[in-house]
């Protein structure tokens, strides 16, 4: 056994545990904040080694000449690694404007920004002053060919398969089609902001298979309920931690104190 092996593991268990709690406080907290905003995607938790590259020499296998020991006794207790967003549904709320479009089953709509090309559940839209359909930030919503919807005046309908039509004076006609967009891996999306994505270099958006609901949103999937509770379980075991830590910290220094009387 390595002499680091056993030394210790009751400190580096609730140090990891503080840290892993610390993180997921922050993440609970953005979770719980945005829980009213549109189209939101909750964060959830994944968990690692917290000196996973420095167990060995190539971060792999046991512990080998050179490789810190105390990265290995430290390992043996998971930590947050990172978060990824949950694509759950979230639920519909109806509000009969015309304009807001929610979608039921999985997609994303597509949107011009100055940064390129987004992506969004986000469909509370509107009728820019130019005639365009676009965000409430008045980005274009883009179309088939990632070209933008021009909307004439009159009754704008859409259809769940995303065509978009006119009816005025003039008469009854489609002027668009809404493109509803997926990616064969959610793991190519990175969160911009609170309720859209990037999509990694070279990944190739394919059709969506959502459906469209006219005079609708969607809302955030994180629970209010749910997201307070976890906010203060997760709240509780960081003073839990944060106290063993204390407890290990004040016997350690007893320790150190009765060798050196031995010296």
């Amino acid at each position: 056994m390595h002499p680091f092996r056993g030394m210790g593991s009751g400190i580096y268990a609730a140090y990891t545990g503080l840290l892993a709690r610390t993180q997921a406080l922050d993440t609970a907290a953005n979770n719980l904040a945005n829980a009213g905003t549109t189209g939101f995607r909750a964060a959830r938790e994944s968990f690692s080694g917290v000196l996973a590259d420095g167990l060995t020499p190539t971060g792999l296998g046991p512990v080998a000449d050179g490789a810190s020991q105390v990265g290995e006794s430290v390992n043996g207790f998971g930590v947050l690694g990172g978060t990824a967003a949950d694509f759950g549904q979230g639920p519909l709320v109806s509000t009969s404007n015309p304009l807001d479009l929610a979608l039921s089953g999985p997609g994303f709509f597509a949107i011009r920004t100055k940064q390129g090309v987004r992506y969004t559940r986000d469909g509370s839209f509107m009728k820019s002053p130019d005639g365009l359909l676009t965000t409430q930030a008045g980005e274009p919503v883009l179309g088939t060919r990632d070209l933008p919807i021009r909307l004439p005046a009159g009754t704008v309908t859409v259809a769940p398969g995303g065509a978009v039509s006119v009816t005025n004076a003039a008469g009854s006609g489609v002027v668009g089609q809404i493109s509803i967009v997926d990616f064969p891996s959610d793991d190519v999306l990175s969160a911009e902001g609170t309720n859209r994505y990037v999509a990694a270099d070279g990944a190739v958006p394919v059709a969506g298979a959502a459906r469209i609901q006219q005079g609708a949103i969607e809302s955030s999937n994180q629970d209010v309920v749910h997201g307070t509770m976890e906010l203060v379980l997760i709240q509780r075991q960081a003073e839990m931690m944060q106290k063993a830590l204390t407890v290990f910290d004040t016997s350690f220094d007893k320790a150190a104190v009765e060798q050196l009387a031995k010296v």
